[in-house]
């Protein structure tokens, strides 16, 4: 099967499983350099960074999933706070400029995951394709 998984920063392997763990992300893989996460066919896989500054952070992922008030309230109920700033915060679902519905989560490492709706269409994945500038 053909995908593409997203590769993003993580200053500290033990930080990003706890975070992402609080929302139903099981850790697959693990290395000193390499870790693997995933939910459901959600993957998500993280370079150790400790270097890394969130808060000067250009990383950025889409996750579209079926359910998004679900996926919204099960990282809400984690303990991210709603908030315009803040790392890490998330902003709350509503209807985008470019047609669907999207939240947004920012991680403790500061990259902006797009939290989008799933239209059920073939063409859900170019009709955004301007809307990661969030």
């Amino acid at each position: 099967m053909d995908r593409s998984v997203p590769n993003l920063p993580s200053r500290d392997f033990d930080a990003t499983t706890a975070f992402y763990g609080g929302f139903g992300f099981e850790q697959t893989h693990r290395d000193g350099g390499w870790l693997i996460l995933s939910r459901g066919s959600i993957v998500l896989e993280f370079f150790l960074a400790p270097e890394h500054d969130p808060y000067e952070s250009w990383f950025m992922a889409s996750i579209r999933v079926g359910d998004l008030d679900a996926l919204y309230a099960r990282v809400r109920d984690s303990g991210v706070p709603e908030n315009t700033i803040g790392i890490p915060r998330l902003v709350p679902v509503a209807l985008q400029e470019w047609g669907l519905r999207a939240g947004f989560l920012i991680d403790p490492d500061g990259t902006q995951l797009h939290l989008i709706e799933d239209a059920g269409t073939e063409d859900a994945g170019t009709e955004d394709a301007g809307a990661d500038d969030g």
